[in-house]
């Protein structure tokens, strides 16, 4: 099986993560875009395994959780109208958590923006975590039960930060968002320290997002043509913004290394290295085998 030479296929990952979009990076690196797919696809899953694997026992102290919306193929409001909507159409919601000491993300979840999904994504931070942390929301509904029932057996030191906003001028409805008169802390469970009731760092994280991955550019024409693409690019971005990226806040380490699951800044070769150890293992044609048996 012909196989992309490494440097190329270093290139077109750290193209991905850089937010350029898979039809110019395949103009740029002179491949087809069902190369660029292929390699998304292995990336996304070999990725997702590893952080599932790897992103865990974490000593966070302070964790944000926040969610950020985009779409595939069409949003949601179109897709009984858009022609062969494939399964998976409509607004697509990505909730992530952040340790705002280490600026590791912690857990990440891809769906709608219901209580299901707020359930398993909670249950799943709690699992990654080892001590009692303070938590900080947005003022979605669907934490409320999501937290109190993942962190029950351990107790959690909880606070929703509700953002209270104006109307944006008239001309301004489009392109700027509406204008935040307040906030509010409701302490909602445990003693959480006022002065860290915050969803900055995670919301400085969604922005990160936005600029690095291009199918979440608002107002043009790039988004995911399908849901499961949209899943895989965002495991190879979150595995390469943990493992990977250097953080100017952190004095140039890795938000990993940082909290303390990893001893060494990998590079993107690194992560070619995780996908050639999921392919499969190259084996002798049957028919060469056949013959073997039958002598």
């Amino acid at each position: 099986m012909n196989k992309l030479p490494l440097e190329k296929r270093i290139q077109i990952l750290s193209m991905l993560c850089e937010g350029s979009s898979m039809r110019s990076i395949s103009r740029v690196v002179g491949v087809s875009i069902n190369t660029v797919s292929k390699l998304l696809v292995d990336a996304g899953n070999a990725c997702a395994a590893y952080h599932d694997e790897h992103v865990r026992g974490l000593k966070s102290k302070r964790v944000q959780c926040d969610e950020i919306w985009s779409f595939a193929y069409a949003k949601a409001k179109n897709v009984p109208t858009a022609k062969a909507a494939p399964e998976g159409a409509g607004d697509v919601w990505t909730w992530t958590a952040l340790d705002a000491d280490s600026k590791l993300i912690v857990s990440w979840l891809v769906g709608g923006r219901d209580s299901e999904l707020a359930n398993a994504f909670m249950d799943d931070v709690a699992g990654r975590l080892t001590n009692r942390v303070q938590l900080t929301t947005d003022g979605h509904y669907a934490y409320l039960d999501a937290v109190i029932g993942a962190f029950a057996d351990r107790g959690i030191d909880y606070a929703q930060l509700v953002k209270m906003y104006g109307t944006a001028p008239e001309s301004e409805k489009r392109y700027s968002p509406p204008v935040c008169n307040g906030v509010k802390k409701d302490r909602l469970r445990g003693k959480p320290d006022p002065k860290h009731v915050s969803t900055s760092y995670v919301e400085r994280q969604n922005l990160t997002m936005r600029m690095s991955m291009r199918r979440f550019t608002r107002l043009t024409n790039a988004f995911s043509k399908k849901f499961e693409n949209h899943c895989h690019a965002l495991a190879l971005y979150f595995v390469w913004y943990n493992f990977c990226r250097q953080h100017k806040a952190l004095g140039g380490i890795s938000p990993a290394m940082e909290a303390g699951i990893s001893y060494t800044l990998h590079d993107m070769e690194w992560i070619v290295g995780l996908i050639d150890a999921r392919a499969p293992k190259p084996g002798r044609p049957k028919a060469y085998r056949k013959r073997q048996i039958s002598n």
